[in-house]
């Protein structure tokens, strides 16, 4: 677990600690940057507004038991390739977005909810990153890759340490397309790696 001035991130315990930041990514603003497939997308309008409404501690009695099941869902196997992280605002406890490092390549990845946009956040999301990836995954070296026209991310990248660094100007992105690309990387020497 991990905590910013604004933000609570913790490794997801439950189905709706993955449903929910999804949600919160599913919109078309973070999806022109983002480019997920659509099977990684929360598609439904309604439910996708229900998710971006829902806070971490909610009582979920009132849900269908079919619907309340899928949401409580213990995640008993956390990926491989990734570690990831749930952001919840810790003013109202509402999913505010997630963040994600790559254990192979070092790329860290995240996103904000659309309410949770434009307020300096971004910044607090990639300082947990870093946080994660050096004194919890051991990594001297994390990466973000962003498109040159998205200046809030390459901002809040900046604010949050990073570095310009080389690498390949073209990306494709997970719904196949590809964008141009610039990349950043923060680098620490003094690194740890936590037990499992």
């Amino acid at each position: 677990m991990l905590r910013s001035e604004r933000l609570l991130l913790y490794t997801p315990l439950i189905a709706l600690d993955v449903l929910a930041p999804a949600a919160g990514c599913s919109d078309g603003e973070a999806q022109r940057w983002l480019g997920f497939r659509d099977d990684q997308l929360v598609q439904h309008e309604d439910t996708r507004e229900c998710f971006l409404y829902m806070r971490a501690d909610d009582d979920l009695s009132g849900f269908a038991p079919r619907d309340r099941f899928k949401m409580m869902r213990k995640i008993e196997q956390h990926s491989e390739r990734f570690v990831e992280l749930t952001a919840v605002h810790v003013d109202d406890g509402r999913y505010a977005g997630a963040t994600s490092v790559d254990l192979h390549t070092g790329e860290i990845g995240g996103w904000l909810a659309p309410g949770f946009r434009r307020q300096g956040l971004g910044v607090e999301l990639f300082r947990a990153a870093v946080q994660l990836g050096h004194r919890h995954l051991g990594l001297e070296v994390v990466r973000a890759g962003a498109e040159p026209t998205n200046t809030a991310c390459r901002g809040a990248l900046t604010a949050a340490g990073f570095a310009s660094a080389s690498g390949q100007t073209r990306f494709t992105l997970g719904d196949g397309r590809e964008v141009d690309a610039c990349w950043y990387r923060h680098r620490q020497e003094a690194t740890s790696r936590c037990r499992s």
